[in-house]
């Protein structure tokens, strides 16, 4: 099958599921496209099935914003015929789904037809989305949509809730390939982090204000009261400059490591101990599930899409949005005992096995058969 993967380029929840997939699908024959404004930060090994198109946006005076969307539209309608794509699949709503339907129309016309598959991620829908600039664009495009699917059920009926959707939507969960999580720690790099045998405590994401950062150095600083550790912050962001001065402000810089992007976090779970995520809100919470994958367990709130994959006391614990103290007082738990540790990381494991890769994958090639009998 020929497929045309749209996506974001970074290093977001999106931009990685769709990457992944389209590794994936190259891996098992499928020839993947991908088409971008640049290439996706995980699509970095070489696979013969896989072709990247850059869109390319010309700037002319006339314009104060380049119109990305209609350069987009026009790469996709140049890839669907020279390249005689099976179908699209758009990750993220805003602007792909929208994109998708003005070159289906277009090669529509030209006698060619391909079905459109759009997957919502999370604020394409209960950010951007219901902004009322874009929710008329948005509701419509993924109405036009052939098949629409979700990465959990809870962004399912947040969909549902929001817009006036008149087709189903399909909840196929986000995935983690297992085995690529399933590494020995690197005992010096665990060494060069915590020489004296400290816990390490993790946290990775774009440092946006609904990530809540702040909240992870006050847990920090609570768990450090009673357990030596560090902390490590994987990551860039808008809350990065304010994340640094509370750190100085409650005197635990020392034992704080903000470590900047990284592709290969495999390595980085590898070491740690806990993975804390209290964000306001997540769709379904990906790098949740990849620290879980590794072995970690996960400190939590209970928003979102978080507790279908986070179960209290087997895999970690969920609490309110700004409990601290609760939190705090789960991670002690969790931390302060190696057996209960052992248990707690044996579980998060095994929970991440039903989201693995190879579980998750052929039910989009299912979907995929739907509208293409070409598999």
């Amino acid at each position: 099958m020929r497929i045309g993967i749209v996506c974001y380029p970074t290093f977001g929840g999106s931009g990685v599921l769709a990457t992944e997939l389209g590794k994936a699908l190259a891996d098992k024959g499928h020839q993947v496209h991908f088409i971008t404004y640049q290439q996706p930060v995980r699509l970095n090994e070489f696979n013969a099935n896989i072709f990247y198109h850059e869109v390319r946006v010309t700037t002319y005076p006339l314009f104060d914003y380049p119109p990305y969307e209609t350069a987009l539209s026009s790469t996709m309608v140049d890839v669907i015929l020279n390249h005689n794509l099976d179908l699209l699949h758009v990750h993220y709503a805003i602007p792909h789904a929208s994109a998708a339907y003005m070159a289906k129309k277009i090669v529509e016309a030209q006698g060619k037809k391909i079905p459109v598959i759009t997957t919502l991620h999370g604020t394409d829908i209960t950010l951007v989305g219901r902004d009322k600039t874009f929710a008329p664009v948005v509701a419509f495009s993924i109405n036009q949509s052939d098949a629409i699917t979700a990465v959990s059920k809870n962004l399912r009926d947040e969909t549902y809730n929001i817009f006036s959707i008149n087709k189903d939507i399909e909840v196929i969960y986000n995935f983690v390939d297992v085995s690529r999580f399933n590494k020995k720690p690197i005992d010096a790099f665990r060494k060069v982090i915590a020489p004296n045998g400290e816990r390490i405590l993790l946290h990775a994401s774009n440092f946006r204000k609904i990530k809540r950062v702040q909240d992870i150095v006050h847990i920090f600083y609570e768990v450090n009261k009673k357990i030596p550790s560090k902390l490590l912050l994987v990551g860039d962001g808008p809350e990065r400059r304010s994340v640094e001065d509370l750190c100085r402000e409650l005197n635990v810089y020392n034992e704080v490591r903000f470590v900047g992007k990284q592709e290969q976090m495999e390595d980085i779970l590898a070491v740690a101990d806990l993975f804390l995520l209290p964000s306001e809100y997540e769709s379904f919470g990906l790098a949740a599930l990849e620290a879980m994958a590794a072995g970690v367990p996960l400190i939590s709130t209970n928003v979102g899409g978080l507790p279908e994959i986070n179960i209290p006391g087997e895999t970690g614990y969920m609490s309110n949005v700004g409990d601290i103290q609760s939190m705090s007082n789960h991670a002690i738990e969790i931390l302060q005992d190696d057996e209960v540790l052992k248990r707690f990381k044996a579980n998060a494991a095994a929970q991440a096995k039903k989201f693995d890769i190879h579980t998750i994958v052929p039910q989009y090639e299912a979907l995929y058969n739907r509208f293409c009998k070409c598999l």
